[in-house]
């Protein structure tokens, strides 16, 4: 399985075991790493046979203030930032990320809130015969999981954990 890790952090993969399917055709990412996985199946030529997007990085919906606005915070005051992220991304759980953390750069966070989710993408992507599948909490708050949800729905399967944060940990 080729992964892709989330924006800070680095080897979380072990933290999603029960969502991966860990053969050597599935290639998965969460949050900014679903970014990459997508970008690597595109990119590649072996085959895949399932792309597994958890918690996808995505900010279609949000407006360029926003975003310039993100980006001016962590310029600003990039420890902070990253603190305020990743105390976001588990929301009120007692997930301890300590040992998957790692500094996000500047480029990595632009990336991440300007990337545009393409449908043509995921439509290429599913006739190619590769089984896209996209995991989503409903208490979401680095994402607007509705709006992603409406986004993916027509290309994959999409699994909603109801009470899940970005980590899709059912508080």
């Amino acid at each position: 399985m080729r992964y892709f890790s989330g924006f800070c952090l680095q080897n979380e993969s072990a933290l999603f075991n029960f969502w991966l399917e860990r053969t050597d055709f599935t290639v998965a990412g969460f949050s900014y790493g679903a970014i990459k996985a997508v970008e690597s199946i595109l990119e590649q030529k072996g085959r895949a046979d399932r792309l597994i997007l958890l918690s996808p990085a995505f900010f279609n919906d949000k407006d360029e203030k926003f975003k310039r606005m993100q980006l001016l915070y962590f310029k600003k005051e990039k420890q902070a930032y990253i603190n305020n992220f990743i105390n976001n991304t588990r929301a009120d759980s007692s997930l301890d990320l300590t040992p998957y953390l790692k500094e996000g750069s500047e480029a990595e966070l632009k990336e991440l809130l300007f990337y545009n989710w393409q449908k043509e993408k995921l439509q290429k992507i599913a006739e190619q015969g590769t089984i896209i599948e996209v995991i989503l909490g409903g208490k979401d708050k680095i994402i607007n999981p509705n709006a992603a949800k409406e986004f993916f729905q027509d290309f994959a399967t999409v699994y909603w954990v109801k009470e899940g944060n970005h980590f899709l940990i059912d508080n």
